[in-house]
């Protein structure tokens, strides 16, 4: 019997802390009819059943409502309802479309689009397969050819067509079938999935019935309505919760520790005007993507191309130079402009107590480095220069010997590193700045170790057992580098990671892993090479580095391993080698 009494309901909450456990809070689109914001009730009692705490979505195109509402949400479904506008894919409309929905289009687009961007696990329920494959680059068909009836006058209840799945699915390991019974209330549906989605189901008349993300991303799609298939629909909804679950764990953890990429090239297109403050899709790391990524920190280097024989530094670089030094001046006094400008967002971090300070003060940081000691210009006095401007590691060289050593694909000039160099590495070890010899000579490595009397770190080196490649480490390089306890830092440049194939997350995971093995977890970590040919399927810009995150919890790495991988060793080592300032 109903019990009218407020505080005999509330007994329980009351009586127990936290007041309740933690549950993903799942958004849910509502349609909208006339007037009126509506949702069937299978929707959120589903959330519910398992295990989510649902939240109506109201289709509102107002971009500042939508993305604070995605600052909350751990998951999202886009539910059923009208057709799309077919102007939406730069088509006119067909005689079999139906009612659109004016109201829902633009809203759900954004919604979608905003939700991609900041990795949020998506499920798209009959409109809302099609909302995500229009809103992600696919196509719709407005009315499809039926050779089997996909607009079911049975109950809602009841199955009654088949579907057959991809075995390498997310819908495979749902259901472990190739073979599925579904209802269908649709006469419209994917056609063209798109660069982002791929198809993992189709009936038997090669109708798509489910999509997933091709990019490692928590994005599904069905056609049929799960909502109503009680216990079999119910495990897709508990696919979404527990995905959200896991992104929520990887949001928490980030605000937790700090997350640090030691490499990317961002100064490359600095020639181009590129805008760090907007979301530049010309580069792969800006104060958008870091924020949707969760990213604290990124080590923004000043590169120097190497000249062959014969050609001059100046016809190697956009700006109107002198010389390699004054150019990498002119680096870091644009990267200082654009600090200057975002100083509310973003800070220049010379120490690991700045990139503390900034991260409990809600800003990103940059921190400088430069990626060719050919930046000294063969003058020692330039290390306590660019000492001076706040540089934290200097790479001694790039693709092709310099003054300072030979280079991984150089000539074997020096055989190893020059007296010059030396006398580099001494003076760095002297001002407190790491020494990076990712891009270094195997010969240049070995001296370089014996040279510097601190630890020595490889800001974007992977693992040449997985990739043989001259720029990769063998397995003695790591342990010799662990051994005076150094770093050597994964990178995400697809060439480095596999000879043949694009590479994707899991190869970075696998290079990551094999480093562990060799190393051990206190000397490895993540830089990304972003701007400079780096980004890979599931890790494309700093907006996926949670996705990283995410993998490494699904293999059960603890807390304090992880906050060691995203910088902590890092960290380490630059608080070691700046001791002595």
């Amino acid at each position: 019997m109903e019990t009218f009494d407020l505080d005999s309901h509330l007994q329980g909450v009351y009586s127990v802390f936290p007041e309740a456990p933690h549950q993903p809070v799942i958004g849910i689109t509502a349609n909208y009819e006339g007037i009126d914001a509506t949702l069937r009730d299978r929707y959120y009692k589903q959330v519910i059943a398992a295990g989510g705490t649902p939240v109506i979505i109201p289709p509102v195109a107002d971009t500042d409502v939508i993305v604070n509402t995605l600052q909350h949400l751990d998951g999202l479904i886009l539910t059923g309802g009208g057709d799309h506008n077919p102007l939406w894919m730069g088509e006119e409309p067909s005689p079999k479309l139906h009612h659109i929905n004016r109201e829902r289009d633009l809203a759900e687009f954004l919604l979608v689009r905003l939700a991609y961007n900041r990795q949020i696990p998506m499920l798209g329920i009959c409109r809302g397969i099609q909302t995500l494959a229009i809103a992600l680059g696919g196509k719709v068909e407005q009315d499809i050819r039926q050779g089997v009836k996909h607009s079911q006058d049975a109950e809602r209840e009841e199955p009654t067509h088949s579907v057959q799945i991809v075995k390498d699915s997310t819908l495979f390991n749902i259901y472990n079938s190739e073979k599925i019974f579904v209802n269908s209330f649709h006469h419209q549906a994917v056609s063209v999935p798109g660069n982002k989605l791929r198809c993992i189901a189709k009936s038997t008349d090669g109708i798509i019935e489910a999509v997933e993300s091709s990019e490692y991303k928590s994005i599904l799609g069905v056609q049929w309505h799960p909502e109503w298939l009680e216990k079999d629909g119910l495990k897709i909804f508990q696919w979404l919760t527990a995905q959200a679950a896991e992104f929520y764990q990887a949001k928490q953890l980030h605000q937790r520790i700090l997350i640090l990429d030691t490499h990317c090239d961002t100064p490359m297109f600095f020639p181009q005007g590129i805008c760090f403050d907007h979301r530049d899709s010309r580069i792969l790391v800006d104060l958008h993507k870091m924020t949707d990524g969760h990213q604290d920190a990124t080590t923004m280097v000043a590169y120097l191309p190497q000249p062959k024989l014969g050609e001059t530094f100046s016809s190697k670089v956009d700006f109107d130079v002198a010389g390699p030094t004054q150019y990498a001046d002119l680096i870091f006094d644009k990267i200082e402009a654009i600090v200057s400008k975002n100083s509310n967002y973003l800070s220049i971090a010379r120490t690991p107590a700045d990139l503390y300070s900034d991260k409990r003060k809600g800003r990103k940081s940059i921190m400088l480095g430069i990626e060719n000691g050919l930046a000294l210009g063969h003058d020692l006095a330039n290390v306590k220069h660019f000492a001076q401007r706040g540089i934290v590691y200097i790479t001694l060289c790039h693709n092709g010997d310099n003054d300072i050593c030979d280079s991984a694909r150089g000539c074997n000039t020096h055989n190893g590193v020059s007296s010059f160099g030396e006398k580099v590495i001494q003076e760095m070890n002297r001002l407190g700045i790491m020494v990076d010899l990712s891009h270094a000579g195997e010969k240049s490595f070995y001296d370089a170790l014996e040279i510097s009397k601190m630890p020595i770190v490889c800001s974007h080196s992977s693992s040449k057992a997985l990739c043989d490649v001259p720029r990769n480490l063998t397995d003695d390089q790591m342990r010799a580098l662990a051994a005076r306890g150094g770093v050597a830092h994964t990178t995400l440049y697809h060439g480095f990671l596999r000879k043949e194939g694009e590479a994707d997350i899991m190869d970075a995971i696998a290079h990551l892993e094999h480093a562990i093995d060799i190393m051990g977890i206190d000397h490895v970590g993540l830089g990304t090479d972003f701007d400079g040919d780096g980004g890979i399927c599931g890790l494309a810009d700093s907006s996926e580095l949670i996705n990283f995150t995410i993998q490494l919890l699904r293999r059960r790495y603890s807390e304090q391993d992880i906050a060691k991988i995203w910088g902590g060793n890092w960290l380490r080592v630059m608080a070691q080698v700046q001791a002595v300032r």
